[in-house]
């Protein structure tokens, strides 16, 4: 579970330095990303090894390094190639490790299985990693205004715009398993224990992202950078706990709560 998470982190935090206009921020801004995902493709490796996976978590570890060493030089040789590369191997590998996070889980019925095909699968890791990367991203921007003031707010908008279809993308993935699930199981049942864990989820970790995301956006609006990084601490706290709540709940049930 926390191989997934580390490599969804990786893989949003890459993915939405697409976003971002080279020539406006520092390359050094890069770089710290891509020592950021070094960091939790190593953690993902420890926690996540196997024969099967082996080879690919290295590989994305050996790209993320190649990334923070590229983007520690002004002109970054194959900078944004490596960003594309090391993203594409983080989606790679997270389709190879979730299965075997996920299958074991102890207190399934004898012969019970993912109920969730391959793409749910890849839409559930893509929508995650966009949430927590977008997340982050935006936070992370916000930082870069105190030591760079004159920084246009474009960044920073576009990271929050990315927060709020990363949201509305997650609530529908979320919601659809939602409906599926519910097709054998009531809400209204205490007894189960998923019931219990799904305010947490939801409340947590799409409704309270959304609420304060777009108080973050009203704030940036006024070119008020450091209250909406504050408020993007919060965004970051809370999709962090509503995306371990949902991988709890991927464990209990085969499905993307």
């Amino acid at each position: 579970m926390i191989a997934t998470f580390c490599l969804r982190l990786a893989l949003g935090m890459l993915g939405t330095l697409l976003l971002l206009p080279a020539r406006q921020m520092h390359p050094q801004f890069f770089r710290s990303h891509f020592i950021t995902a070094l960091g939790l493709c190593m953690a993902a490796t420890v926690m996540g090894w196997s024969s099967r996976t082996a080879l690919l978590l290295a590989g994305s570890t050996a790209l993320a390094f190649a990334g923070a060493v590229a983007w520690s030089l002004d002109r970054p040789p194959l900078g944004w190639t490596l960003v594309v590369l090391t993203s594409g191997a983080l989606i790679v590998a997270l389709v190879k490790v979730e299965p075997i996070l996920v299958s074991p889980w102890p207190d399934w019925p004898s012969g019970f299985q993912p109920r969730t095909p391959l793409s749910g699968r890849i839409a559930d890791d893509l929508t995650a990693a966009a949430l927590l990367g977008s997340a982050m991203t935006a936070m992370l921007v916000g930082h870069s205004y105190l030591i760079s003031p004159g920084l246009s707010i474009k960044p920073l908008m576009r990271q929050l715009y990315a927060l709020g279809i990363a949201i509305v993308l997650r609530v529908v993935v979320a919601g659809t398993a939602l409906w599926f699930w519910t097709a054998d199981h009531e809400l209204t049942n205490l007894n189960d224990e998923t019931v219990l864990w799904l305010p947490v989820r939801w409340l947590i970790g799409l409704a309270g992202p959304l609420v304060f995301g777009w108080m973050a956006y009203r704030t940036a609006k006024i070119r008020s950078t450091q209250s909406a990084t504050g408020i993007l601490y919060v965004v970051v706290i809370q999709t962090f706990l509503g995306e371990l709540t949902s991988l709890l709940l991927l464990r209990e049930t085969g499905l993307p709560l």
